[in-house]
């Protein structure tokens, strides 16, 4: 009965891997250069990980910031490997510029000189030639470079005018939003808390299993109180509206004395608002109460199939936690994104150039600024103050360089290709493990004894290509909306109203086209777990049989989300609720928040209601699935079968009593899907 779907290529990010991983080196990003192009922390430099600026002020007092940014220089200063970031303020003083680089650097354990820098240098000719610094600030280590400390220390630095202010500026910067102790206090909060956010989420994965588990006793008397209060909130609002009506009605406040205005406030203190809130709030109430009385043998139906996702969900429990799988799935694809990307970035080799702070200088006249140099070797111009040799950019001459760009485009494509297949699989085997159940005429004796796994397997095997031309077609939908927002970005300058306007209706089509698809290949690739067909055939016949079906269609879907719906406040909330009792320490649970309190205990409980919202979304997705996948067996089941002994109903007893149906008594060994 299983046929095998169609084979599509593997996607694109496979095909730009090789020459990403041949010519990539991301070593270039992971890891500081200094500057001779050696890595700090890799070979020669292993004991040196961490990279000194020289003049760390030069990244900032740069004199054309804009042309440093345009061509990629980086902080045009000598850059070394250390050992340790400096821990101390040191200066040269005037007594040591006759001494040599041994005196005042080596014997002082200062390592901070350029490689090769003679023992008997005099330290003013290393300082002349930018060979070694002429001042160390406290630093700390950040992302593999020395970062200056904020310091108070009002000193005069040698060629650095107006250090005093740029020094409180940056002093005032850190401390008006004290980033460090903020992290220390937050980072200590969770080394406190995190049992407890633990201890959080699992009552939150309590909470949804024990939600979902019960539906099969409190589906009726849920559905039925959560109809009736949207009828009680509906008839507040009415009786609210009529009120604040009747008191404006009798002051005399209409509409045509306020006029038009764009202060949209000002429309609550006319009568014709609340007169046409009333009208639309009893029409809604009308159409919920016709709805009731009228559709009333659907919602039962879709109470029946509540129950018996409820029931499926009992008898495979090990689909609830299907979700971490399509988790790390997806971590794998993007991991695996990042890392081609990462590589194609740096598929160059590293340029070096002539940079010199002021070529206007005579003696500068004739240095050949942005020409290749090789940063081993020292400049040839020595009498231009300041010349050295800087990194550029990464050379983009061969073939896969200069297609950086595209390839880079068809990563792109191929993670939303992947992440979109991952999630159609995770789909489509949850459709194949509970349409195992619903097909199985005796429950549980029919089941298999592993559904997911079979399911799984039986997906892979067959269903790949099916998944992926979904996927694809999905991905290209996402892609275009992606370039809308894009070019919208670009317009928002020229704020023209008629092309926001135009903007805006496209990029309201491709959403409700998105939705769309997405709603169309759910339901293909429950049929295709069911039929084995392929995504063509199984889109249209799922789609077919909805359609005539619709009315069925939109009362379980609309049931199913106000139940869930109900579900997540209900276990966000309380999760919500429990975390403030916890990390407030009102509880008495925690002895180390009664005896220090957390500095923010509002951070706990933001992280464990989060946590709270993702564990339930992943509960009641797999909950959602199973909804729509016994729909469509039951759709299936009512168009094919008809109660005989040669193709009997395979719903259950509490659906055929609510159709009046009954099944003749099927022969012996039936029990397998038609």
């Amino acid at each position: 009965m299983l046929l095998p779907a169609m084979s599509l290529p593997p996607p694109p990010v496979t095909v730009c891997l090789c020459p990403a991983w041949a010519y990539g080196d991301p070593r270039q990003v992971l890891y500081p250069r200094n500057s001779t192009g050696a890595y700090c922390g890799m070979g020669a430099n292993k004991d040196k990980p961490y990279l000194l600026y020289f003049n760390i002020f030069s990244c900032v007092l740069a004199t054309n910031i804009i042309a440093v940014a345009e061509h990629g220089l980086q902080c045009p200063t000598p850059q070394v490997c250390v050992s340790s970031c400096p821990a101390a303020l040191w200066v040269v003083s005037q007594g040591e510029l006759s001494l040599t680089v041994g005196e005042v650097f080596y014997a002082a354990n200062r390592t901070v000189c350029r490689p090769g820098v003679p023992w008997d240098m005099p330290v003013l000719q290393s300082l002349e030639q930018d060979l070694c610094p002429s001042f160390l600030l406290p630093s700390t280590p950040a992302l593999g470079r020395c970062v200056p400390y904020p310091n108070s220390t009002q000193f005069e630095f040698p060629g650095i005018p107006g250090n005093t202010s740029i020094n409180q500026g940056i002093s005032g910067l850190l401390d008006s939003f004290s980033a460090r102790d903020i992290s220390v206090k937050i980072f200590e909060d969770l080394a406190q808390s995190w049992y407890l956010i633990l201890v959080a989420l699992g009552v939150a994965l309590v909470l949804s299993l024990l939600f979902l588990l019960l539906l099969r006793l409190v589906a009726g008397p849920l559905v039925l109180v959560l109809i009736l209060g949207v009828l009680g909130v509906l008839a507040y609002g009415i009786y609210h509206c009529w009120k604040e009506y009747q008191v404006l009605r009798d002051r005399g406040a209409s509409i045509t004395q306020l006029g038009f205005t764009t202060n949209l406030s000002a429309y609550r203190s006319v009568q014709e608002t609340w007169l046409a809130a009333l009208i639309l709030l009893a029409v809604l109430e009308g159409l919920l109460l016709l709805m009731l009385i009228f559709l009333r043998q659907r919602i039962r139906i879709a109470i029946a199939l509540l129950k018996e996702a409820s029931k499926a969900v009992g008898q495979m429990m090990s689909t609830m936690f299907y979700p971490l799988v399509t988790f790390v799935l997806l971590l794998i694809c993007i991991a695996y994104w990042a890392m081609t990307a990462l590589y194609l970035a740096t598929s160059g080799q590293p340029q070096y150039v002539f940079w010199a702070p002021n070529t206007s200088f005579p003696s500068c006249e004739a240095v050949p600024v942005n020409a290749s140099c090789d940063p081993m070797a020292q400049p040839t111009n020595s009498s231009c103050p300041g010349l050295m040799c800087v990194f550029q950019g990464y050379l983009s001459t061969g073939l896969v360089q200069r297609s950086l760009f595209n390839l880079q485009i068809y990563g792109v494509l191929g993670l939303f290709w992947t992440l979109n297949w991952v999630l159609a699989l995770g789909q489509c085997v949850l459709a194949g493990a509970f349409a195992s159940f619903y097909w199985a005429f005796h429950k549980p004796r029919d089941i298999p004894t592993f559904p997911l796994g079979a399911a799984f397997l039986r997906t892979l095997r067959y269903h790949t290509g099916s998944l992926a031309f979904g996927a694809l077609i999905l991905m290209l939908v996402q892609i275009a909306r992606v370039i809308l927002e894009y070019i919208d970005h670009k317009l928002r300058v020229a704020q023209n109203p008629v092309a926001r306007c135009i903007m805006c209706c496209f990029k309201c089509c491709l959403w409700c086209l998105e939705k769309f698809i997405k709603f169309l290949n759910r339901n293909a690739y429950i049929m295709i777990a069911i039929y084995g067909k392929n995504f063509c055939v199984s889109a249209r016949d799922a789609f077919m049989l909805l359609m005539r079906n619709v009315v069925r269609v939109v009362v379980l879907d609309k049931v199913t989300d106000l139940l869930l719906l109900f579900g997540k406040l209900l276990v966000v909330g309380g999760v919500g609720v429990l975390s403030f009792f916890l990390f407030t320490g009102r509880l008495g649970l925690g002895q180390d928040l009664e005896s220090r309190p957390l500095n923010y205990y509002w951070l706990p409980i933001m992280i464990a209601v989060l946590g709270a919202h993702v564990v339930a979304s992943g509960f009641f997705s797999v909950f959602g699935m199973c909804v729509d996948t016994l729909f469509l067996c039951f759709l299936e089941d009512l168009e094919r079968n008809d109660g005989s002994a040669a193709r009997p109903y395979f719903m259950s007893k509490a659906l055929l009593q609510i159709l009046g149906k009954k099944n003749a008594a099927p022969p012996a060994g039936k029990g397998k899907k038609p």
